[in-house]
């Protein structure tokens, strides 16, 4: 097994972690469903109500009442089940065996052994999923690793240093070292600090900072983009740091 993919950080928790509201889909490798805790997918203190995997469907089984779906990745292997409404085989997805699928779902523990109950089911039909998926597993990873230890900083305030005019605090080393000043390093410091799965949004920094206006919001981000500072994610509305 790929050690890149193991516990680090998987399932511990941060103070007052068990208090946080399960939301959210984490991408995982199937050694991960394995070894969750029993009481929920929980990843540096931040509790995930939904998992997703991309594995080989390496046997389907049929019953009145549920389709199961032996799944196998890199890391191991376990079930996922599929429950059929009354409308039976009309709503069955179709999956052919020995291909890969993508599974949304929750984890359970069935008799001592985990099994995923899926929400959704697709076939994949492209190598470059099964690839992007494990960068999304390992990004999640670091990413929840980053945001841990931000938050455990003293002192720390997701809307500490913010100044009069909305920005943060522009007078700073890292900006220097960047090439950035002013505003350019306040919408910098907002993207980086941002706590998202997927980003912070055009439309978030945008009122963040009203002062700007949206052209020149767009030259920020062009040359933050250009630069390699910043990339964008699930669009070209929302936006990483780099170093984040």
């Amino acid at each position: 097994m790929n050690d890149s993919f193991g516990a680090g950080g998987f399932n511990t928790t941060t103070s007052g972690g068990s208090e946080n509201k399960a939301e959210g889909v984490l991408p995982l490798v199937i050694q991960q469903v394995l070894e969750s805790a029993d009481d929920g997918i929980t990843l540096f203190g931040h509790q995930y109500a939904m998992i997703t995997v991309v594995a080989i469907t390496r046997n389907v089984e049929y019953s009145s009442t549920k389709v199961t779906y032996q799944l196998e990745d890199h890391t191991g292997q376990i079930d996922a089940h599929f429950w059929l409404e009354d409308d039976g085989a009309a709503n069955t997805p179709n999956i052919a065996p020995h291909s890969y699928a993508r599974v949304v779902g929750s984890v359970r523990n069935q008799g001592g052994s985990k099994a995923i109950m899926i929400f959704k089911i697709d076939q994949v039909n492209s190598p470059n999923e099964v690839t992007t998926h494990l960068l999304e597993v390992l990004h999640s990873r670091y990413k929840g690793e980053e945001n841990s230890k931000r938050k455990t900083e003293p002192g720390f305030d997701t809307n500490a240093n913010a100044t009069s005019n909305g920005g943060f605090m522009e007078s700073d080393s890292v900006g220097a070292s960047l090439g950035l000043n002013g505003k350019q390093l306040a919408v910098y410091k907002a993207i980086k600090s941002h706590v998202s799965d997927i980003g912070i949004s055009r439309k978030e920094l945008q009122a963040k900072f009203s002062h700007i206006n949206p052209s020149e919001m767009q030259s920020i981000i062009d040359h933050m983009g250009n630069e390699g500072m910043i990339y964008t994610t699930v669009d070209t509305e929302h936006f990483f740091c780099v170093d984040a």
